[in-house]
């Protein structure tokens, strides 16, 4: 049974209108971002040491991939996403201060750096990648060796001998679950953060929703129906199902969504479990703001950097300026003087917000339907784990729009 329009928006009860911005929000889909919960969850410590993941070259390939100075290069160009972390950073400084960290999958060290800097008494900076050993000269550069320790290998087989206040880590992939690093976190959590801790983000949500994007779709399929004169229109098929098959990540524009968002998974960081993540599922029933072509459907999340439901009230503190390093703190002062002290931090990969290098995961259907303004679609989306590859995500679509159903499958290697 399909479920009604109201109950499936109800998570839009308020919208986000950037990073770190807030608005209350009607549910009318005129804003895309991130449901508030109405409340918040305290750390679930599990009793005894998680299990250890096999180490599969599969794995081995993933980190590898990180070794491409590019892809740093891209994610910290980023200025939504690194802006954001530095703000998170800035606004629990007072938690951090004289605190342990645990950054996860530290690239160039990074938040590391933003951490010590914010007072942390020791930051453990871990990653399986060998930008780790660049990350390493990163830290001696700023004089930070006597609180900055990078460990070389997956956080599931280093060795930490205390427990940490603070778990830290930029782990959200394409479609959010994409890369399946969350899991790290789990592990991490589980084993190391003190109870009351501190995670960063806290939460994050995957959305979806239909698109029409008629000038692409047309780009990559339409150019077989007349090649310099030549009638082509036998490779159609063939190219729909060549060029379609698999998501593309690319920028949505906002006024090409043509309804309001389908919340697919709500992650709260401080009580997920590795077992919910392998298959996720969920049914939507939306109605159509316009009359236009349906090519697809685009995903995005948005994370939230809340703190734990219980902590001490903020001190003012005054971030101590350490010799090669004071222009970092400075960079820290300077974005304490622009945040206000109530602004809540996220980050939002939505259509119409800020370029990030996420972008939006596009899924094309191979044919498109015609919508109808007023007309709605219902359906079911599963989002799960390959069995090939835990890293990449087995995706099946199936809705229905004016009696006709569809039924779309992909793979996000």
């Amino acid at each position: 049974m399909m479920p009604d329009e109201n109950s499936a928006s109800s998570f839009a009860a308020r919208w986000i209108e950037g990073p770190g911005k807030l608005s209350g929000g009607g549910g009318d889909g005129g804003g895309f971002g991130y449901w508030q919960p109405r409340t918040q969850h305290l750390p679930q410590q599990q009793q005894g040491s998680p299990a250890v993941p096999p180490y599969t070259d599969f794995d081995r390939s993933y980190f590898r991939s990180y070794s491409d100075i590019g892809i740093h290069k891209e994610m910290i160009q980023d200025r939504v996403r690194t802006e954001t972390y530095l703000a998170a950073i800035v606004k629990y400084r007072h938690l951090i201060f004289d605190k342990v960290v645990l950054d996860v999958g530290c690239g160039t060290g990074i938040l590391a750096i933003f951490c010590a800097a914010a007072g942390a008494k020791w930051v453990y900076a871990v990653d399986a990648c060998e930008i780790a050993e660049q990350a390493r000269h990163v830290v001696e550069d700023n004089n930070l060796s006597d609180r900055v320790t990078v460990l070389f290998g997956r956080v599931e087989d280093v060795t930490i001998n205390e427990k940490v206040d603070i778990i830290i880590s930029e782990w959200m992939g394409y479609m959010l679950l994409h890369e399946n690093m969350l899991p790290s976190i789990i592990f991490s959590r589980d084993k190391w953060l003190k109870p009351g801790g501190l995670i960063l983000p806290s939460h994050a949500s995957l959305f979806m929703a239909p698109v029409t994007c008629a000038d692409r779709y047309h780009e990559r399929i339409g150019f077989w129906c007349d090649v310099h004169g030549i009638k082509m229109s036998a490779m159609l098929q063939f190219a729909k199902h060549s060029s379609l098959k698999e998501p593309y990540i690319e920028i949505i524009p906002r006024e090409n969504v043509v309804t309001r968002p389908i919340l697919v998974k709500d992650v709260d960081c401080y009580t997920v479990t590795i077992q919910e993540l392998e298959s996720v599922t969920t049914r939507f029933c939306v109605t159509s703001t316009l009359r236009a072509p349906l090519h697809g459907f685009a995903f995005w999340f948005v994370a939230a950097f809340r703190g734990p439901a219980v902590y001490p009230s903020e001190q003012h503190l005054q971030l101590p300026l350490m010799g090669p390093a004071d222009k970092i703190s400075r960079v820290l002062c300077q974005k304490m003087q622009e945040m206000g002290s109530d602004e809540e931090i996220m980050l939002s990969t939505a259509p119409g917000k800020a370029p990030t290098h996420w972008k939006q995961t596009m899924l094309y259907l191979y044919d498109p339907m015609t919508l109808n303004k007023g007309q709605k679609i219902a359906g079911c989306v599963t989002v799960s784990q390959s069995k090939e590859n835990r890293r990449f995500l087995d995706i099946r679509l199936e809705f229905s729009v004016g009696g006709r159903t569809r039924v779309k499958v992909a793979e996000m290697r």
